[in-house]
């Protein structure tokens, strides 16, 4: 479905990831003015910019087209770098930078992830500027493909959400996303994460460090969404969750490591934890941690953000039990049975982040070990989501 520039401006506007594109661009070209551009064969709409020129530009304002140097990408559909234009033989007479007054360049062509052109991402400034090294364009392409398949993803879930009219049609589309967050997400976020990582290695510049830090956490947090889809595809349809089952004898230290990883993230919240000696026993380390990842991340979100919240993990007789208990309102009895459906949120819960899956997948992941989750909620103990694994005879106590 072809799109407007008005839903493609809005879609842009969604990205939060933007707004530090374009500053780590200036940043790291000197350029003081950058923009995210939607071009087409006769309009130049800016939908993103970053000026600390006052150059005049807002998201919404447009330029006649025929005189900006992105219709020569789109043309040609390659970048176009100036570092000097003074000393440029293809651009040292154009007009369009005597127009605007600048002699630092550089644009690079956006795709959408079906090869389709969207526009560009550009920056320049009224002085010279060293664009001739071996990361500049290098840089300028991954922030390109990076934005691409934000785009994919803001389009693809404002087509999902106006095509929802009911429960059927809510898990029908969200189940044909899978494909393209498992295919076409994977490798990129990968690509991205590395990239991040490398800045962050490499920086000494504390703005850059800053907002490299949060790309970074940003393509994390989507590689666990992807990952998320996925483990709710395989649940549902039928398969369980996947196992990578061996003997584990340490499962108590990785289970200590979540609870630190959790309190590291949100050191304002109280933690505290009971994690007895779990001994050797068969089953998935790292799905067991994803588990009660899951549970914390929930008490988290959901907790008094004053309560405590309290982790138990024992082994007694021929059971292992994980527990994860907050305080704070408790959850109505005839709410409880949903808890552990995909998607499910009450119908006076004010949106969150995330799809709504991690009480689903640890649901499945208990399956999956031949266990099950229990939960219980009162106004008196608060509320607590039970792991309970049955061991077989030979791991019992």
């Amino acid at each position: 479905m072809e799109r407007s520039v008005g839903q493609d401006l809005a879609a842009v506007a969604r990205i939060s990831a933007v707004p530090a594109i374009l500053q780590v661009i200036s940043e790291t070209t000197s350029m003081r003015f950058a923009a995210v551009a939607r071009v087409t064969e006769d309009s130049w709409t800016a939908c993103a910019v970053y000026d600390r020129l006052d150059f005049g530009l807002q998201a919404g304002s447009e330029l006649d087209i025929a005189t900006t140097l992105c219709k020569e990408v789109h043309l040609a559909h390659r970048p176009i770098i100036i570092g000097n234009v003074s000393e440029d033989p293809d651009y040292c007479g154009h007009h369009t930078p005597r127009m605007y007054g600048f002699q630092s360049y550089i644009s690079v062509p956006v795709y959408r992830t079906d090869n389709t052109f969207f526009g560009t991402l550009c920056a320049l400034d009224p002085l010279p500027r060293n664009l001739d090294t071996p990361t500049t364009l290098p840089m300028m392409e991954s922030f390109a493909r990076l934005l691409a398949l934000q785009l994919e993803r803001e389009e693809a879930f404002s087509e999902t959400e106006a095509a929802l009219t009911d429960a059927r049609a809510t898990a029908d589309l969200r189940e044909q996303f899978i494909a393209l967050l498992g295919h076409d997400l994977r490798n990129p976020l990968s690509a991205i994460t590395s990239g991040s990582e490398l800045l962050l290695r490499r920086s000494e510049n504390p703005t850059i460090n800053h907002i490299a830090s949060q790309i970074l956490s940003a393509a994390l947090r989507a590689s666990r969404l992807v990952d998320d889809v996925l483990d709710f595809a395989r649940g549902r349809l039928g398969n369980g969750v996947p196992l990578a089952v061996s003997q584990c004898d340490d499962l108590h230290l990785t289970l200590r490591q979540v609870v630190a990883e959790i309190q590291a993230a949100y050191p304002d919240r109280s933690i505290t934890a009971y994690i007895g000696a779990l001994g050797s026993l068969r089953c998935d380390r790292d799905r067991l941690a994803q588990l009660l990842s899951n549970l914390l991340a929930n008490a988290v979100a959901h907790g008094a953000r004053t309560g405590r919240i309290e982790v138990v993990a024992l082994r007694e007789g021929d059971l292992l039990t994980v527990a994860v208990s907050n305080e704070g309102t408790p959850i109505p009895p005839e709410r409880l049975q949903g808890l552990f459906q995909p998607f499910w949120r009450s119908s006076d819960e004010a949106p969150k982040s995330g799809l709504g899956l991690g009480l689903y997948i640890a649901a499945e992941i208990a399956r999956s070990h031949g266990g099950a989750m229990q939960v219980e909620s009162t106004e008196a103990a608060g509320t607590t989501f039970t792991f309970v694994m049955p061991l077989a005879p030979d791991q019992r106590s």
